[in-house]
């Protein structure tokens, strides 16, 4: 009987997801199974540690480790494969340095490096104690079998019984009886996490085939993945990725957008209609019918008049105009479409819908009359849409987030990312949780550090005539409100104007006499003053070797253009033999920069820590 266990994987709808969209734009068929499996640019990514979209390789850890093997062949990623895991992580460090001859590789018999050479060395795989068991203690196939999987399920008693024939049977090769004891307690070692060389071998190979696509069809590859991701926290993950790549990311577009995720004829991504709300698939299906077989739509007008408005409804067009859908046609802004003329009751869209609807009544009627082709001179003119003003920023975005789940023409948070990350700032989702359950945590009144966009200022008085204000904050996780009353609200309300993006802080206090708890704000300033004044210490902890003479340059010119009370420290850190060395500037400080923040970001085997004022 033959036992056949099937493993369903997202990665190979995506691999397939990809080759559709390569054949689609670029006419090229691949055959994903005859790829060259020694392609330099892909090994390039692996050793960059961009792995970000690709299957087992993506996490934090394992990107650090990559770009310190920095593998050049298949045989490591296997390697690494079975190695990244609880266990023999701890061998990764030796495993490197091997590789690159900083430790030499030894073998406790010579007899085995025909079977460890390919590990430098190290026992990796379960197939290498099977073959070892053979070659030095002549098992049979049938028991080293058996010694697999007595390791693989941790069988102590069996275990115990094969060390025995183990021993006796390697005595009789003439190997040494020391040496044979080293070897197995190494074995029993490495029972703990057993993994099988073929395992890891049919894994590593998807691997690479994902990292192939995301270096030689970058865009293919990432709206594959994009349109597999799943949760809206993992489209918006990926699209940062998308980002650091140099891939743009663009918002629906009548004209260009497919179902999902695709990418248009200059390279970039584009938003699928299929992640607009109230945009159905008949709808979807309608407007590319229609976009095939008579070409692009040239104006919003050409487009009412050319569609089913029985698929494509009023909601459909609302939500295709909140998302950017319509940007395309020039001569109209988004807040147009949702304009309503004084003394007028229609929004401009619902002109456009109404206009559509009488020119196909037009169309419907005079193919059944002896007047078919009607004079240009009695065609309906299209509605002029209401001059208003463009939607600020915060609008747009809202409506976005509103019709797709997130934000598509960016975000004014974007700039401050750093300092959301490295400045002890809870995210906005976090510090809700907290105010919920406040009564439930044993320090109600810890201090909190928000950054956030103002996306709502309500101005008000209270019926005894004091003002107060009603605030919105919102970052990526969420929104929240701030009240500030009297004092509070006359010192700060000039930081709290609509779309200025803020830092604040403060804690929670009781209320006199009530079990109800209020958020106290101590200070608010603006984000872009923050780095220069909280920043006590920037720590930087790198592998001596990844330092280098464009490093050391950098620093140099960064700490003389910028100087200020900001202390710089350098950590040389050595995991193998658990070693660190601090460099700290004493004389000179310098103060955080731009510069300095966008070079640490795109530093990721750089390990930043910032301190900050008290």
């Amino acid at each position: 009987i033959l036992k056949m266990d099937f493993l369903g994987l997202k990665t190979l709808t995506i691999i397939k997801n990809a080759l559709h969209l390569i054949k689609q734009n670029h006419g090229v068929e691949i055959d994903i199974d005859k790829i060259a499996l020694d392609d330099k640019k892909t090994f390039e990514l692996y050793q960059h540690g961009s792995t970000i979209g690709t299957f087992q390789f993506e996490s934090h850890g394992m990107q650090k480790y990559l770009r310190e093997l920095k593998p050049d062949k298949l045989d490591d990623l296997i390697a690494m494969n079975a190695l990244y895991r609880p266990g023999p992580l701890a061998y990764i460090p030796n495993f490197i340095d091997r590789k690159h001859g900083r430790e030499p590789i030894t073998y406790d018999l010579p007899e085995m490096e025909e079977i460890l050479k390919e590990t430098y060395g190290i026992t990796v795989y379960q197939e290498q104690v099977m073959m070892l068991s053979q070659k030095l203690a002549g098992f049979t196939k049938g028991a080293a079998d058996v010694l697999r999987k007595a390791m693989g399920k941790k069988q102590k008693s069996v275990l115990d019984k094969m060390k025995e024939q183990f021993i006796s049977g390697a005595t009789e090769k003439l190997f040494p009886p020391e040496k044979l004891e080293k070897i197995w307690t190494d074995w029993e070692a490495f029972a703990q996490y057993a993994f099988n060389k073929s395992h890891s071998t049919c894994y590593a190979y998807v691997a690479y085939q994902t990292a192939w696509l995301k270096t030689h069809y970058p865009a293919e590859f990432m709206s594959a993945v994009l349109n597999n991701a799943g949760s809206i926290e993992k489209i918006t993950f990926f699209m940062e990725e998308c980002k650091r790549m140099g891939l743009k990311v663009l918002g629906p577009d009548i004209n260009e957008s497919q179902k999902g995720f695709a990418v248009n004829k200059a390279g970039e991504i584009r938003f699928g209609l299929g992640g607009l709300k109230g945009v159905g698939e008949a709808a979807i299906e309608s407007i590319m019918e229609e976009r095939n077989k008579n070409g692009l739509f040239k104006t919003v007008f050409d487009l009412i008049k050319r569609i089913n408005q029985r698929t494509v409804n009023k909601k459909t067009l609302e939500s295709l105009a909140y998302a950017g859908g319509f940007d395309c046609f020039t001569g109209h802004h988004r807040a147009q479409y949702f304009t309503v003329p004084p003394e007028e009751t229609a929004t401009g869209l619902e002109r456009i819908i109404k206009y559509g609807q009488v020119i196909q009544t037009q169309n419907a009627s005079s193919t059944n009359t002896l007047f078919g082709d009607l004079p240009m001179s009695m065609e309906i003119q299209p509605p002029r849409l209401p001059d208003c003003a463009e939607w600020p920023l915060i609008v747009q975005l809202d409506h976005e987030k509103e019709v797709t789940g997130m934000f598509l023409s960016g975000h004014p948070l974007d700039h401050y990312k750093f300092e959301m990350k490295h400045y002890g700032v809870t995210p906005v989702a976090g510090f809700n949780e907290f105010k919920e359950s406040i009564r439930t945590y044993p320090n109600p009144g810890r201090s909190f550090r928000l950054i956030g966009l103002v996306a709502d200022a309500q101005h008000r008085i209270s019926k005894q005539g004091n003002k107060y204000g009603n605030f919105i904050l919102e970052d990526y996780s969420g929104k929240t409100e701030i009240v500030l009353f009297s004092e509070d609200y006359l010192k700060f309300t000039p930081f709290l104007q609509q779309g200025n993006t803020v830092f604040i802080i403060g804690f929670f206090k009781q209320r006199y006499n009530r079990d109800e708890f209020e958020f106290k704000v101590q200070s608010i300033t603006l984000v872009e003053t923050l780095k220069r004044n909280l920043t006590r210490q920037v720590s930087i902890e790198v592998n001596p070797q990844d330092i280098n003479e464009d490093m050391v340059s950098f620093m140099e010119k960064n700490l003389k253009n910028f100087p200020g009370k900001s202390t710089l420290k350098l950590i040389l850190t050595d995991l193998k033999k658990n070693r660190k060395i601090s460099l700290i500037t004493m004389d000179n400080g310098f103060e955080m920069n731009d510069e300095m923040i966008n070079y640490l970001q795109n530093k990721p085997e750089l390990e930043v820590q910032v301190l900050t004022m008290s």
